[in-house]
């Protein structure tokens, strides 16, 4: 059994205000901290039914990419409308689009690499090391909480890179033509090893690391963007490089990877060592939980239409979550980032009751 739920625990510690795209957050008094809540729903000891507060971003403009593609968090102010784009780690320049609050490869610009093939002689990877890591770390001295889940971006991905390197058409069709898939598999397998870098100096010089996010969009609102052989071999071992030496660190690997392809690639996902993964909401993520949830973290939904419903709706409708997902040991899960937003204090404190006491019920 796992520890019981005491009323107690409703009180609260911190407010965390609203936001454009968030209501306002409670965080109660845990039985154990938020980092230790989401290290045990990781290795199938789950709490309570996680939210992603327990998270604590940390995006180090160290990293070229995160500054080119407008996602820096860390100490002092970053504003990506006058300070995104720019050159990323592979000397890809991006430009920042205020509108669609993201990043696109500068149009004006000619991708490097028409052909894999010549991907030795094009592409020049970057020196990890020669990057001012204890700079860096000197600056977010502080920072980083101890109770909270520390979890790093390594933004562009191994398809996504490849589409910056070559422009959509031409990556698409690198992928189908049999001439350039060796040299494909050793590119892939190259910038494994420079993500590789990025993780270990990660767990040098900041005062603790506990996971690696990685973002590579596979699918359309539609559609897969390649088929799941292809993903096998190209992407699969790429990725499998990068989640086991996480996994030989300490560390897990949470996939970011947005699209309709979960029917056709979670075997892949798996297969490529990731520990959690949220699928967009137009896939059938129940589906995706009865087959897949005893081997990755999954976040199905409390309901499709929540930000729709009325208090009372919306609280019934996490009870019928709870019962339905919170329930069966070794298959836990974590909110999906549409009913965080969509979740009022009501419904949120009923999660955090109901999730606790059927959580509590697990066997050791």
């Amino acid at each position: 059994m796992g520890i019981p739920f005491d009323e107690a625990e409703l009180e609260v510690v911190e407010t965390i205000p609203a936001t454009a795209k968030e209501p306002e957050f409670e965080v109660f008094s845990y039985p154990v901290s938020e980092r230790e809540a989401h290290l045990g729903m990781l290795a199938g000891h789950p709490t309570w039914v996680l939210t992603g507060n327990e998270v604590q971003k940390f995006y180090p403009s160290v990293i070229p990419d995160n500054i080119a593609r407008g996602f820096v968090v860390e100490n002092g102010a970053f504003d990506p409308v006058t300070d995104a784009g720019g050159p990323d780690m592979f000397g890809i320049e991006w430009v920042y689009e205020p509108t669609a609050r993201g990043s696109m490869e500068n149009p004006d610009v000619e991708p490097p690499l028409e052909d894999v093939n010549d991907w030795r002689e094009v592409i020049t990877f970057p020196d990890v090391g020669a990057w001012d890591w204890e700079g860096s770390a000197e600056h977010n001295r502080g920072l980083i909480r101890d109770d909270k889940v520390i979890l790093p971006w390594i933004f562009t991905g191994w398809f996504e890179r490849l589409i910056s390197f070559m422009g959509f058409e031409n990556a698409a069709m690198a992928l189908l033509d049999e001439d350039q898939r060796d040299a494909l598999v050793e590119l892939m397998d190259a910038i494994s090893d420079t993500y590789i870098d990025i993780i270990d100096h990660f767990v040098k010089h900041y005062d603790h690391v506990d996971g690696i996010f990685i973002h590579d969009d596979w699918g359309s609102q539609q559609a897969p963007l390649f088929s799941a052989s292809v993903a096998e071999e190209v992407l699969v071992p790429a990725m499998r490089k990068v989640t086991d030496h996480a996994h030989d660190l300490g560390l897990f690997a949470e996939f970011h990877s947005c699209g309709n392809h979960g029917a056709q690639q979670i075997g892949n996902i798996v297969a490529a060592g990731w520990d959690a993964w949220m699928p967009q909401s137009m896939n059938d993520i129940d589906a995706l939980w009865q087959e897949w949830g005893d081997k990755i973290m999954l976040s199905p939904r409390i309901a499709p239409n929540a930000a729709e419903l009325t208090e009372d709706e919306l609280i019934a409708a996490v009870d019928r979550f709870v019962e339905r997902y919170c329930t069966t040991p070794g298959k836990p899960v974590y909110l999906h980032l549409d009913d965080k937003r969509a979740l009022t204090p009501a419904a949120r404190r009923e999660l955090y009751v109901k999730s606790r006491e059927a959580y509590a019920a697990w066997p050791e």
